[in-house]
């Protein structure tokens, strides 16, 4: 009996062994994730999703920087990265082929993964600038992230919608921080996952301001841009800032190219949506990488493998969108 039991459980070992291998069939020994620049929340997500893959599914995965969402969806389009975390704005202007990167070319080659988080938009500036609204940016020397990622797109064009003419730069997170604390510029206006990482290192180190919109700049905002959503960042968010800040916000998408093997997505969708509490120790913005926000995508169809998963779900995944 003892035999024959010791056997079967070795035959249903390499049984397991070769499903499992053939579940890894077509799989890249190794990719890369489009993330952002250094200072930034998709830089910290990006980097540290890519170390789960590689711990939990055995591939080696790494983050790469990159100007942001609008660079990383025409690197997915084009093949060069398998992976990338966009905002949907940008996703959704590169799907009909307005993408400010690559004008004219319908990005039709990118799937949905699994939704991240909301970015809102935020500003910050020295108390000692006596800056404390979007109108004041008005004259002033404003770093707006990196060219081609999502605070980089549309700062200049809320500022626009609100008539507010700034002297605007472009730089990353990191860059942008250290030049606000030098005097070279006098706010840094970003979006990304809060804690936005900069802005609580400058919290920690300089007397500053935070904020978003006030009523009438986001009424404004909000009609002028209909993918944004109003989002209040709340009190205590970072530390000595206990006042909530009105803002609007993008939803965050992980994106795969169409060609990526159906096993490796479901895998990957799996991982991220399946470990909440793993997710949130990677950044604290990933506490919304959860299952019940899959339908924050309205245009992108998703990747048959992440169809695979949200079936198993329970969830039925509308036509468009497959």
């Amino acid at each position: 009996m003892f035999i024959k039991t010791f056997t079967a459980a070795v035959v249903a070992g390499v049984m397991a062994t070769a499903a499992v291998a053939q579940d890894k069939t077509g799989w890249p020994q190794e990719m890369t994730i489009g993330t952002a620049s250094q200072g930034g929340t998709y830089f910290v997500y990006g980097n540290g999703f890519a170390g789960y893959i590689s711990e939990a599914l055995g591939l080696n995965a790494t983050g790469e920087v990159t100007g942001g969402p609008v660079q990383n969806v025409t690197l997915v389009q084009t093949g060069d990265h398998l992976m990338g975390l966009v905002t949907m704005g940008p996703a959704f202007d590169a799907w009909n082929g307005k993408s400010e990167l690559a004008p004219g070319l319908e990005h039709k080659d990118i799937r949905a993964l699994f939704p991240m988080y909301q970015t809102p938009f935020q500003v910050i500036a020295l108390k000692s600038s006596g800056i404390t609204s979007v109108s004041d940016l008005a004259g002033k020397r404003v770093s707006v992230g990196p060219a081609g990622g999502t605070p980089g797109t549309y700062w200049p064009q809320f500022m626009a919608a609100l008539g507010v003419e700034a002297n605007v730069s472009n730089a990353g997170a990191a860059d942008a921080a250290g030049q606000l604390t030098d005097g070279l510029i006098d706010a840094f206006a970003f979006a990304a996952g809060v804690p936005i990482s900069a802005f609580a290192e400058l919290a920690a180190q300089q007397d500053v301001v935070m904020f978003g919109f006030t009523p009438e700049e986001q009424a404004k905002v909000l009609e002028a841009f209909p993918a944004m959503a109003p989002l209040t960042i709340g009190a205590g968010t970072y530390a000595g800032h206990d006042y909530d800040q009105p803002t609007v916000a993008l939803w965050n998408f992980a994106v795969a190219h169409k060609d990526m093997p159906e096993s490796l997505a479901y895998e990957i969708t799996k991982l991220a949506l399946d470990n909440p509490e793993r997710m949130v120790q990677i950044h604290a913005a990933a506490a919304e990488t959860l299952l019940e926000n899959w339908d924050k995508n309205t245009f992108m169809p998703f990747h048959p493998g992440t169809v695979k998963y949200l079936e198993e779900k329970g969830i039925t995944v509308p036509d468009n969108l497959k």
